[in-house]
C-alpha cells in the first residue's frame, strides 16, 4: 500500500465558528448541523474571489478554515441521517 503524503494547508482554525457560525436545525426529523446565514455568504464571496484568483493570503487561510468546516459539518450531517433510517 502506497505511504500518504499529508501536505499542510495553512488555515484558521475551523473550531473558531462553532459558536458564531454554526445553527442546528430539524429537517426531515433530523436535527442537522448548519452555517448561518453570515457564514454561508462569507464563504460564497471567498469562492468567487477564489474563482477569479482575487484573494488575499488572509482570506486564502480563512477560506481553507470554512471549507475544511463545511466537509466536517457535511460528514456530522451525513452520519445523522444514517442514525436515523437504521
Amino acid at each position: 500500500m502506497p505511504t500518504q503524503v499529508m501536505t499542510p494547508v495553512p488555515m484558521i482554525e475551523p473550531s473558531s465558528w462553532l459558536r458564531s457560525g454554526i445553527t442546528v436545525e430539524r429537517t426531515d426529523g433530523v436535527n442537522l448541523v448548519k452555517f448561518t446565514n453570515e457564514l454561508h455568504t462569507r464563504l460564497e464571496e471567498l469562492l468567487e474571489k477564489r474563482k477569479a484568483n482575487l484573494l488575499t493570503p488572509g482570506e486564502e487561510v480563512e477560506y481553507a478554515g470554512i471549507s475544511e468546516l463545511e466537509r466536517i459539518l457535511t460528514f456530522v450531517n451525513a452520519k445523522l441521517i444514517a442514525s436515523r433510517d437504521s
